[in-house]
């Protein structure tokens, strides 16, 4: 049996992503460890298909964190036993690549974001210009790549000379329909964003929305960094009973709460290319719910809402605007009912049963480097 180890820097329970892929490749047979961090309001680990470690880290954020991170993970997997380390993004990359060349073993590369290109980054010229030579001294010496979006791919292929493999991110295929009279038009309207409460993710221009807007709820189900700033946000404008905090909802639970909703966001500001390449879980995850949402026009929503009808695409981030599309719904039911449909057309395509094809595939490419 080969053993697989994935690296992340995240705590895990949350990572739906990671946790459809390594179920995916131990149920194909393969053994499988995932490795991230421990931190202190981190919940105990759900019992998975897979085995799972995390570290406990002195630093958690800075510098700091990535060097001993990176230190960590290397001493880890410089004596730990695997034929393939799976390195997730550029902060895990460079143990990953170095004690793969040590032990001759393979490196996969799976590029979740841009990461050179995220707002983090992109405002900081010095660190950026670490992780692009960083990204540039090992990437193009890779073999087998992988990312979530064809726009991603083509960029990563055109910057680094290797090929790409597209793996979306998209969730497990839900049963059962829902009927559009059943919901539409109920007091309050529920517009949902699911994720992490981070920059440039639209929400302030969402809260700030809900000034405009009666008979409507926003539910904000995650936290981040800017879960503080929100809350505060929220009563400063005086829209509080109009804004719920649910906090972080484990994946298993997730897809209830985004059933209840009428609209899903997924807005995004133009803050780097990570973003206006971005092809986001939750925009799949409104899908299979069967709910509209409204996303930025970027390259890749505009794509599927040519194919179908699923989105409602911004092309500036402002509240008025949010607002205004927010009342249109409530108020257009043949536009919400088609969009509705839409989603179920395309929520029997966009499914990691799908998608886990090509994953398995492409494993199976990378074992014959292992004969």
């Amino acid at each position: 049996m080969k053993r697989i180890i994935c690296t992340v820097t995240n705590d895990l329970t949350y990572d739906q992503r990671m946790i459809r892929i390594c179920t995916s490749l131990s149920e194909a047979g393969y053994h499988v460890l995932l490795v991230g961090r421990e931190l202190e309001n981190s919940k105990p680990l759900a019992k998975q298909a897979f085995d799972q470690k995390r570290f406990r880290l002195l630093f958690n954020k800075g510098k700091l964190f990535y060097f001993e991170y990176n230190l960590r993970l290397f001493l880890f997997l410089l004596f730990a036993s695997f034929e393939i380390v799976n390195v997730v993004d550029l902060d895990t990359l460079l143990p990953g690549f170095l004690v793969s060349r040590l032990k001759h073993k393979v490196c996969v590369y799976d590029a979740h974001e841009y990461f050179t290109e995220v707002p983090e980054v992109v405002g900081r010229p010095v660190v950026k210009k670490v992780w692009q030579a960083l990204a540039k001294s090992i990437i193009p010496r890779l073999k087998y790549c992988y990312t979530v979006g064809e726009h991603l791919a083509s960029v990563f292929e055109e910057n680094y000379g290797t090929t790409f493999t597209v793996i979306r991110n998209v969730p497990y295929k839900k049963e059962g329909t829902r009927e559009v009279d059943s919901i539409h038009g109920q007091i309050p309207f529920i517009v949902l964003y699911q994720g992490v409460l981070n920059e440039g993710r639209g929400l302030e221009e969402a809260i700030q929305a809900m000034v405009y807007l009666e008979g409507a709820q926003l539910w904000l189900a995650g936290e981040g960094d800017l879960s503080s700033d929100l809350r505060a946000l929220s009563r400063n404008l005086g829209v509080e009973s109009k804004v719920k905090f649910l906090g972080r909802i484990p994946p298993a639970e997730l897809f209830e709460t985004t059933k209840k909703a009428h609209l899903g966001l997924n807005l995004l500001k133009n803050k780097g290319l990570n973003y206006y390449f971005s092809l986001a879980n939750k925009a799949f995850d409104y899908i299979q719910a069967g709910i509209p949402s409204l996303n930025m026009a970027f390259p890749e929503y505009e794509k599927i809402n040519r194919r179908y009808q699923v989105f409602v695409l911004l092309e500036t981030l402002d509240p008025e605007k949010i607002a205004e599309v927010v009342e249109s719904l409530r108020n257009d039911n043949v536009l919400y009912a088609n969009i509705v449909k839409g989603c179920w057309a395309a929520s029997d395509y966009y499914t990691w049963e799908n998608e886990e094809k090509t994953l398995l595939n492409f494993y199976r490419n990378v074992l014959t480097e292992l004969k």
